[in-house]
């Protein structure tokens, strides 16, 4: 996918890292450096050397318990630094929650507006509408005031999700194309240490609606928390963890205080993998049961996947029951679609899946004929590959539903290595319905 902000477009399929320039005396960690213009401009142009995509500007404080600053005031702060970066070419964000803020720092030249508290005021869904910058809607329980004051939820990442989906579902109501929207799960805005760390380990979830996922942990209080580091500015490298982990499970774009330990830590991300998994051969079950005992031999395969070397499973998709496809005289199928993250090179990687296959009794006697276990590497990220042993991506995954519709459920909007985009799709084989268990 793309995310459009105004005249710049930036491809999600790698990291979008967005430097934080605090333009504020009260800021959690960086309070009171920046407040010249000089030094901000300065400050900006060393993070944007440093390897950052975007400047997030911001002229109000909204750590917890930060108190409200006028909007007079926050444009003073905030529009002649915007105006100066948008100058020199600079993709610029302004990080506010008032729409009069907003409406100044666009006429400025700002390209992305950074909604803290999600596009709750409908003054600022009207300042969305009239513009074709990127839009940033974040999750925040109550007010800065007073969000941490007792956050509860009795499922917070589900909560969440439910919100920025609501939220984006809005805008997108209100004229905003989708491709301008960009969610942010508001990790530590009103939520507990542990209720954070809950979000940011489950980033697949939010990649799961299909919009690009911002990742804002960096510095927050929950990583002193979890790491054992009180002071904010000592948190640069665990922060950087934190984001590619984040990246890995699927968030695009990084905000971050250091840019430079940032984009080093983000060096380390590895391709995500699509494999295309799909069983009609039961070896054990009962009479009746044959699905049952399919999607056993699937999860074992898995299993196994789990355990290869340099790789890690992000998520899975439901299982599906699909028509067999161009052999059609067997049994119908169960299939998923699994993505992973992978530091094996693509041939590498083939061989490891042909012996799960022959490991699960993978019998190849019919092209496309029954079988145990079948694991197809549908997309490597970065890798297009042609040759008698492998062809990436695969040349006949959109035209299967089996795979477009497990692969949807996880990816919305999904882009191929090659630039071709599950949007694309047009399946004509192996019908393919979701099993409810």
């Amino acid at each position: 996918m793309t995310w459009h902000c105004g005249t710049f477009e930036f491809d999600e399929r790698m990291p979008i890292i967005m430097g934080i320039l605090n333009v504020t005396p009260d800021s959690f960690s960086d309070g009171g450096c920046y407040e010249s213009l000089e030094s901000a401009v300065e400050h900006a142009r060393g993070m944007i050397d440093a390897g950052a995509h975007i400047i997030d500007v911001g002229g109000e404080s909204t750590r917890p318990g930060s108190e409200t600053v006028s909007e007079e005031e926050e444009i003073a702060r905030t529009a002649g630094v915007v105006r100066a970066l948008a100058a020199e070419g600079i993709c610029v964000s302004i990080d506010t929650r008032h729409a009069a803020v907003a409406k100044a720092a666009l006429d400025a030249g700002a390209s992305i507006v950074n909604d803290v508290s999600g596009f709750r005021d409908p003054a600022m869904v009207e300042v969305a509408a009239s513009c074709d910058a990127g839009l940033v809607v974040m999750h925040m329980k109550g007010e800065p005031a007073t969000m941490q004051d007792d956050p509860v939820y009795d499922d917070v990442v589900a909560e969440v999700r439910d919100y920025l989906r609501e939220q984006a579902a809005m805008l997108e109501s209100a004229g905003v194309a989708r491709e301008r929207i960009c969610i942010d799960p508001g990790p530590g805005f009103g939520k507990t240490p542990s209720q954070t760390m809950e979000i940011v380990r489950n980033f697949h979830e939010f990649a799961r609606l299909g919009y690009p996922v911002m990742c804002a942990v960096s510095r927050k209080s929950f990583i002193g928390w979890a790491y054992h580091i009180d002071d904010p500015a000592e948190r640069d490298i665990a922060s950087a963890a934190e984001a590619l982990l984040a990246c890995e499970l699927g968030a695009t774009v990084v905000r971050a205080h250091n840019v430079e330990v940032t984009a080093g830590g983000l060096r380390d991300l590895r391709p995500l993998v699509v494999l295309s998994l799909g069983s009609n051969v039961a070896l054990v079950g009962n009479p009746g049961e044959e699905q049952e005992a399919k999607i056993a031999q699937l999860n074992q395969a898995i299993s196994q996947i789990c355990s290869l070397p340099d790789s890690q499973i992000v998520d899975v998709s439901s299982f599906y029951a699909s028509e067999p496809a161009y052999y059609e005289d067997q049994d119908e199928f169960v299939n998923a679609v699994v993505l992973m993250r992978c530091g094996v090179p693509p041939a590498e990687l083939l061989k490891y899946l042909h012996a799960i296959e022959n490991s699960l009794g993978r019998v190849r006697t019919i092209e496309n004929g029954p079988r145990t276990c079948d694991l197809d590497i549908v997309d490597y990220q970065m890798y297009e590959v042609e040759n008698e042993v492998l062809t990436l991506p695969h040349p006949r995954a959109l035209e299967r539903d089996f795979v477009v519709r497990p692969l949807a459920e996880l990816r919305p909007h999904f882009v191929f290595a090659d630039g071709s985009s599950i949007d694309d799709a047009h399946p004509e084989y192996g019908a393919a319905t979701r099993i409810e268990r």
